[in-house]
């Protein structure tokens, strides 16, 4: 009985999770071996080989070095590797040099945010000139960090509704350990309204159950501020 040759698999015929697409909205980037990270990029291998596959052997020829592949060029990856044209080589060519401006850049320094006028400094210029209401929120580490700062909602020019989901979604995300508020009153009134002091402590409450601190709650004006933990309304 003759043997049968062993058809290899193409990446559509691999289970769900073992496909590095799938695999990283499943897990995440880097849940993913470099071999698969180029696999991705390159999007097909050859007929003998996955992209993952022929990704693989070409980092293996770079002993499985990310520098040393970042100094091939476009002919040598086309000559040496069956699957690879210019398109795919210049893609690899690329990846690899966004990498080493990435590395290059300095990251910036996200300030500590430990004081009301800190936060009002911070918030001020994205919200004084709005002819409506927004409201935001700083997401903070355990040392007081700004890890980032997201947009809650948009309304009026007396209101916004705010889901209190959307701003736990996004702290506990970020794995935040406290948030300060922000919004700001386009009428100069920077005086909290019921609504205000109502969402303050809805969003309190529904934090304390996660372990997270609202810090404050900041209603910007153009010429001052309103801070909650200031005048012991938290």
């Amino acid at each position: 009985m003759e043997n049968t040759p062993k058809k290899k698999l193409t990446i559509t015929q691999l289970a769900a999770d073992d496909r590095p697409r799938e695999k990283m909205m499943k897990h995440g980037a880097r849940a993913l071996s470099n071999a698969e990270l180029l696999g991705i990029l390159i999007g097909s291998g050859n007929t003998d080989e996955t992209a993952v596959e022929l990704c693989q052997r070409i980092l293996n020829s770079a002993g499985n070095s990310l520098n040393r592949l970042g100094k091939y060029d476009i002919k040598e990856l086309t000559a040496s590797f069956k699957g690879i044209g210019e398109a795919k080589a210049v893609t690899i060519i690329a990846a690899m040099e966004l990498g080493r401006r990435r590395q290059e850049e300095e990251t910036p320094e996200r300030p500590v945010i430990q004081s009301s006028a800190e936060a009002y400094k911070l918030m001020r210029q994205k919200l004084i000139d709005l002819p409506h209401e927004e409201f935001w929120a700083l997401l903070l580490n355990r040392a007081g960090r700004l890890i980032d700062t997201i947009i809650v909602s948009r309304g009026g020019t007396s209101s916004t509704v705010v889901d209190v989901k959307i701003v736990l979604k996004a702290a506990l995300q970020n794995l935040a350990s406290s948030i300060i508020l922000c919004h700001n009153h386009p009428s100069g009134n920077c005086r909290p309204s019921r609504d205000d002091e109502a969402v303050t402590q809805k969003i309190k409450k529904a934090a304390s159950l996660l372990d997270i601190q609202v810090a404050d709650h900041i209603i910007v004006c153009e010429n001052n501020y309103y801070s909650f933990a200031d005048n012991d309304a938290l």
